[in-house]
Formats: structure tokens, C-alpha cells, sequence
């Protein structure tokens, strides 16, 4: 039999660099969740406008602590863990110039000594998994939006670059190989 257990449930928002982000309002920040029971978290941003021409990240966070029976648990050694998902929560504005399906197509790789140069002109975030270099796997890697990201390469790989995308609803898009210029 199942257990069924509440949790005690914690949620707030990080910035990109993982400092709580006080621009953004999760309600209720914190509740009790009954087993078997569904319960509906509302994100406000109030803080000043995002950029209009590219997306904007932060993270989600929600903990889920798991209540005691302190009874039942007398004289027992009992090891309980709290659940912490991490979740990528992306600000899209409207009207962008192209869709997030064309975003992985328009990367460009290069090499740049014993780095992988990777650079999104895109508006949209692109996460890179499955990422080969020759036959040589290497870092999965996320490129913010009109920027560069590097991916350390051991030494002596070469060839062509293999990589798959995360998409909107976080499946991994079909292969794709490109050259490094």
C-alpha cells in the first residue's frame, strides 16, 4: 500500500544565476498538499519590463517536505528526504522575428583552439544534448539568446558537429550534423 503522506510545499523563483528573484510573485509560496489532491501555483511578474527581442530565463522551484508522524517514528532510525524540481521557466515576449523551431538550424559552430564556439543569433534559448564532436561526446550545453557558448574539447577531436535540441514540451528533436567553421 501506498503511503499517503502531505507535504509541506515551498515554491519561488531563481534568476539565471540562481539568486532569488523578487520580480516575480508565486501563489501560495507555501502550502500543504493532501495526498492525492492537485493544487494550482499562479507566477506574477512585477518587476521592470524584460527585454522585448529575445526570451528572458529563471528557474522554478518547488520543495516538497514530507510531514512526520513523530509517533510512529519513536525509537526508529528513519532517514527523510525533501524533493527539490528545478524546472526552466522561459519569458517569451510576442512577436519575435523567427519561431523556437528555427532557432537550432541557425547556429553556428567553431572551433577555437581547444573550445567548441557555439553562437545563437536567435531570439530563443537553445538547449544542445547529445552533443558529439566527431565521434567524441562531449558537455550538453544551453545557449542563451544573441550570444556564445564554449564546450571544452579533449584533446586531438575533430569532425563535424552531431547534436539534438530540447523543444518547447522538453522531447529531443531528430539529429542534426553540421560543419565546424
Amino acid at each position: 500500500m501506498i503511503p499517503k503522506e502531505r507535504y509541506l510545499v515551498n515554491s519561488w523563483i531563481e534568476n539565471s544565476a540562481g539568486v532569488k528573484e523578487t520580480s516575480f510573485v508565486v501563489t501560495p509560496p507555501l502550502f500543504v498538499s493532501e495526498p492525492k489532491s492537485e493544487n494550482t501555483l499562479r507566477i506574477i511578474y512585477a518587476g521592470v519590463p524584460l527585454p522585448k527581442d529575445r526570451e528572458s530565463l529563471f528557474w522554478m522551484n518547488v520543495k516538497a517536505i514530507p510531514s512526520v508522524n513523530k509517533n510512529s517514528l519513536e525509537g526508529k532510525n528513519v532517514l527523510q528526504l525533501a524533493i527539490l524540481s528545478r524546472i526552466k521557466l522561459f519569458v517569451r515576449p510576442n512577436n519575435l522575428p523567427q519561431i523556437p523551431e528555427d532557432a537550432p538550424g541557425m547556429l553556428k559552430f567553431s572551433r577555437s583552439g581547444n573550445h567548441l564556439k557555439i553562437n545563437n543569433p536567435s531570439a530563443y534559448y537553445v538547449t544542445l544534448v547529445n552533443l558529439n564532436v566527431g565521434k567524441t561526446k562531449v558537455d550538453n550545453v544551453m545557449v542563451a539568446p544573441k550570444s556564445d557558448a564554449q564546450v571544452l574539447l579533449p584533446t586531438g577531436v575533430q569532425g563535424n558537429v552531431t547534436f539534438q535540441t530540447v523543444n518547447d514540451y522538453g522531447a529531443v528533436t531528430p539529429a542534426q550534423t553540421v560543419s565546424v567553421r
